[in-house]
């Protein structure tokens, strides 16, 4: 269990202002003017920009505006940019980025700003209890050992499931039971997607189908479930105040993670999570200062990274590695971001 967090104004300044200057965040007025695309930030030029300022903005150096140039081949003058004109933007590893105003206006819903990920489909998630299967696949036509895309799959119906053909479905697995890193509490049930099969055939006794995605090496023994669309473009919205949790594992289960990284976390939509949120990633240890003392004193926090909220369940979230100042391991804690008053 994660203690409660007391933070001291006086003490924690200069944390908030880490904390802040690693923040994802903007403000209402520059949701106007920034885009979040598959993985990066498109900003519309506003009137009055240079590349030499948007470098000093995004980049935290003026002098970074030779790779920005080279990062947008749209611009044929780097002296001469218009307002209207979309530009991809990067951050260096430890600038600033966007920053955050203090006045927060009421949205725009025709402006808000998004987040664009395009392997959205092929994220999945952790239950208390597995999902029933609809089907299961119990054999691949000519007996291939590597199932993909535009493969023929033959399979069984569960129960009295009914597969018409026209009909999509996501191919999934799911793996040994997770527990918490630290009490050894169960938590759920990784649902691993592999593809997704779309119904050719139907018969009596199975259906055939055949392989349209693959996003993941598919085998016989794989699962079906209901194909649902999912839109590549999330909100942005605020995070509930105060939430505090931890990474459950990487998705592929490495032992240490970080950028780009898909994760879960132990909080869920009862405890107001919601795909658009953002999450920062921190350690705060406790160190015997004095050898001659007893107790021990708490550090400052130190921050580890910043996490998006890509898809939810009751009790967990997945969520992708936006940045990472450190690799960091499951059972690290997550925190919602601070805003100065």
């Amino acid at each position: 269990m994660i203690s409660k967090l007391r933070f001291n104004p006086l003490q924690c300044t200069a944390f908030f202002f880490l904390l802040l200057a690693a923040s994802l965040i903007p403000a209402t007025a520059q949701c106007q003017q920034t885009v979040q695309y598959e993985t990066g930030f498109y900003y519309t030029v506003q009137k009055g920009d240079t590349l030499w300022d948007l470098s000093q903005k995004f980049s935290d150096t003026p002098w970074q505006w030779p790779e920005l140039w080279k990062e947008n081949s749209q611009i044929a003058n780097p002296h001469r940019i218009y307002p209207g004109q979309r530009i991809r933007l990067y951050r260096r590893r430890g600038a600033q980025g966007v920053q955050v105003k203090k006045t927060v206006e009421k949205p725009d819903l025709n402006k808000l700003i998004f987040y664009r990920y395009a392997a959205i489909e092929r994220v999945g998630f952790i239950r208390q209890q597995a999902l029933p299967p609809r089907a299961v696949i119990f054999k691949v036509e000519a007996q291939k050992e590597m199932i993909s895309t535009g493969d023929l799959v033959y399979i069984r119906p569960e129960k009295s499931a009914t597969l018409s053909k026209g009909e999509r479905y996501t191919i999934y697995r799911t793996l040994k039971p997770i527990m918490d890193v630290k009490t050894k509490k169960y938590i759920g049930i990784q649902h691993y997607l592999a593809g997704v099969v779309e119904i050719t055939l139907v018969r009596p006794a199975f259906v055939l189908g055949r392989i349209v995605a693959a996003y993941r090496p598919i085998r016989v023994g794989d699962k079906l479930m209901p194909y649902v669309h999912r839109l590549p473009r999330i909100c942005l919205q605020d995070s509930p105040k105060g939430l505090r949790g931890q990474i459950i594992s990487a998705e592929e289960h490495d032992t240490i993670f970080g950028e780009s990284a898909i994760a879960f976390i132990n909080k869920g939509e009862k405890d107001g999570v919601r795909a658009g949120q953002l999450y920062w990633v921190f350690k705060q240890e406790k160190y015997r200062i004095n050898p001659e003392k007893e107790y021990e004193t708490t550090l400052t926090p130190v921050l580890l990274g910043e996490l998006l909220v890509l898809r939810t369940e009751e009790t967990t979230a997945t969520v992708i590695v936006t940045d990472s100042r450190q690799a960091f391991h499951a059972g690290a804690q997550i925190i919602t971001p601070f805003k100065l008053e």
